[in-house]
């Protein structure tokens, strides 16, 4: 598999130097996915350019949020084939990586990732966010939250804001304006200890995909009953 000249502009155009071992990473990392996708359903993108742009680089488009050239913890919920986590720690190995996702099948191919690219301080954990956010696990934990999960922005929100400790950030990456779904989410994040603190859009370097960066920063801690049981948060979202 040879580098990508594309790949190599976008990360230009996000100001991301990599390493030839990071680029050999970033191959490595696309030939386990394509070959593990053949006996499960890890993304429904396989063409080797295309996971570039709409995994690896939307993944990284972070950037324009957000200073991640720090020592942070980060908790990436819904993590699915490992997006955006794994991206971000290829690209920032001071990054200090855990993901979080409900199906084994993905965890035991994240695991097989970690090995394969020997990357430090990163987990995998199988689980749902409303178990894992408990005090005696990793409520209030982390630095940054960030989910590339499809899901309505107020139920994100509860999922999400308990892991993140106070004065940290949660950043939900989105394809859309939803201009009415963040209305509606307001109330539910400033009772979860959140407040937006801004939007950041962008398309992704030579391309027509558009992304909306949603930054909330953590202000309070989040009321003990929150994140609530399993199902209830995406069955009823707050109102």
């Amino acid at each position: 598999m040879e580098k990508s000249r594309q790949f190599e502009k976008d990360l230009k155009a996000l100001q991301i130097t990599l390493s030839e071992k990071q680029l050999m990473q970033f191959i490595t990392y696309y030939e386990m996915l394509v070959e593990w996708n053949q006996v499960m359903n890890l993304t429904a993108i396989t063409d080797y350019e295309e996971v570039l742009k709409k995994h690896f680089i939307d993944s990284l488009s972070l950037v324009n949020a957000l200073d991640l050239t720090h020592d942070i913890s980060v908790i990436d919920i819904g993590t699915g084939a490992g997006f955006p986590g794994i991206p971000l720690k290829i690209a920032f190995p001071n990054l200090k990586i855990t993901l979080l996702d409900s199906l084994n099948k993905r965890v035991q191919f994240l695991n097989a990732v970690i090995e394969k690219l020997e990357l430090q301080e990163t987990e995998a954990f199988h689980g749902r966010a409303e178990d894992f956010a408990r005090p005696d696990m990793m409520r209030e934990k982390y630095d940054l939250c960030v989910s590339r999960a499809v899901a309505n922005l107020t139920t994100l929100s509860e999922y999400c804001l308990p892991f993140v400790k106070v004065g940290g950030f949660f950043i939900s990456y989105k394809s859309e304006k939803i201009e009415q779904e963040k209305k509606e989410a307001g109330r539910a994040i400033k009772l979860l200890g959140g407040k937006i603190e801004k939007e950041v859009e962008l398309y992704l370097p030579d391309s027509d995909i558009y992304r909306n960066l949603f930054v909330i920063k953590k202000e309070t801690a989040c009321p003990k009953k929150y994140p609530r049981k399993a199902g209830l948060p995406a069955k009823e979202p707050l109102m």
